[in-house]
């Protein structure tokens, strides 16, 4: 009996000792990192802009950040879509009030100060982050809109989507239009912070500088400094230069574009139209999109970097090495003359002060992040041609293959306005549907 104790002591002893040692060790809790702030969140957005009012918005825009206007769609019927222009918004948003009056200035560099004015009006904040909703158009249109996607000679299966809005009684809501949900980062702004102060803001007339690259600064009496370098490789981002002119042997027009360095990914929509009776018109709407989506204003704007990935893997958005895209032979067809617009994606700097502790133990009590974001965009007309460096006895080949004799020194004449004219229901189509880059 005493042997058999013995033996049934140690058998339990290495049991136990076994599924000890088998176990795994217990995971310790993830120590989490104290954060406070940031006192202050500044951003800078940069613009490269190619073409008279498409995208020239902002700083040193035309147009002042105003939707085209029929002069500058002539403009770009005469050659305007080879300008190329650069723009800039800061705003500043401080959870500090200011001593007495607002005040706060960016010193790029040597360049002259660029003055961040405090709106006299308060507007409604604007949330951090927003995914975009459904689409809405504040004018109802009338005829019908067609909707088509993706690149190639011929539209997909499916397509168009037919809305006919002569179908939908007064006062039912619109249908539904198809679209892509798309996260967007929202820089600061007005009644989001207890000071606020931006640029452009309609009472200065400063310049953006010429080059971003180099030391910048922000000093003001409501927040923190703000000190960043930008490297050389984080200045305006290349014009983005788009080809057109070439229709292929079934007749759709095919784009093709210069890869743009810095670019994270394109994307391009196109809004043209086609006369009907009594002053309708059938709206034609296109996206490059292999996704059906409704092409509005949502992916022509700024994305974050991972945004844009994430887009690119469910095929909305076209990856930066892609360099030419075919508008199919029925979206040429059925709109002889469209608004193109098209975007090319760029990276972010950020900054934060102080930088973050390795340490997780460490508390890190943010002074103030900087963000600086990057676009490039196009705008022309197809359909219609330009018209610069053609001399007196030239000739070009308008739409339906009609040859016109051209001149350089003359400026073409507008349309005949019949009941607002195509090109007026063109813009109009596409400013409610917030189809020109911001």
């Amino acid at each position: 009996m005493r042997w058999n104790s013995r033996f049934a002591l140690l058998a339990g002893t290495a049991c136990v000792a076994h599924f000890a040692l088998a176990a795994p060790p217990r995971p310790q809790p993830k120590l989490e990192q104290k954060v406070t702030g940031p006192v202050a969140n500044y951003w800078m957005s940069a613009a490269t802009n190619t073409g008279t009012g498409f995208g020239a918005m902002g700083m040193g825009g035309q147009s002042g950040g105003k939707r085209p206007s029929m002069g500058d769609m002539m403009r770009m019927m005469r050659g305007g879509a080879s300008q190329v222009q650069h723009n800039l918004t800061l705003q500043l948003g401080s959870g500090q009030t200011a001593a007495g009056e607002p005040k706060a200035d960016h010193m790029p560099g040597i360049n002259p100060l660029l003055p961040l004015i405090t709106p006299r009006e308060t507007t409604a904040p604007v949330p951090e982050e927003t995914v975009e909703e459904q689409p809405t158009m504040p004018q109802r249109p009338r005829g019908r809109m067609l909707i088509y996607w993706g690149c190639g000679e011929h539209a997909g299966p499916g397509q168009p989507l037919v809305i006919d809005f002569s179908k939908i009684g007064a006062g039912q809501p619109l249908p539904h239009f198809p679209f892509i949900p798309v996260r967007h980062q929202n820089p600061p702004s007005a009644g989001r912070y207890k000071t606020y102060g931006e640029l452009p803001n309609g009472r200065s007339q400063e310049q953006p500088p010429a080059l971003l690259a180099g030391s910048h600064s922000v000093h003001g009496n409501y927040s923190p400094d703000i000190k960043f370098t930008l490297s050389p490789n984080r200045d305006y981002m290349p014009p983005l230069t788009i080809e057109a002119g070439t229709k292929t042997a079934a007749g759709a027009t095919l784009l093709t574009w210069q890869p743009v360095t810095g670019a994270t990914g394109y994307f391009a929509a196109m809004f043209g139209a086609s006369p009907g009776k009594d002053g309708d018109a059938t709206i034609v709407m296109w996206s490059s999109s292999a996704q059906q989506t409704f092409a509005g204003g949502g992916l022509l704007d700024y994305l974050a970097p991972g945004e844009v990935r994430r887009l690119i893997g469910e095929k909305a958005v076209m990856p930066p090495e892609q360099t030419r895209c075919a508008i199919p032979a029925e979206v040429t067809s059925g709109a002889p003359i469209g608004m193109l617009s098209m975007i090319a994606y760029g990276e972010e700097a950020n900054f934060a002060d102080p930088p973050r502790p390795a340490d997780p133990h460490i508390p890190w009590n943010i002074s103030w992040t900087a963000k600086v974001r990057y676009k490039s965009t196009a705008g022309l007309m197809l359909g219609m041609p330009a018209m610069r460096g053609m001399g007196a006895n030239d000739t070009y080949e308008g739409a339906g293959g009609r040859r016109q004799a051209g001149n350089a020194d003359q400026q073409a004449d507008p349309p005949k306005k019949k009941k607002g004219g195509l090109l007026g229901k063109i813009r109009d189509a596409a400013e409610a549907a917030g189809a020109i880059p911001n």
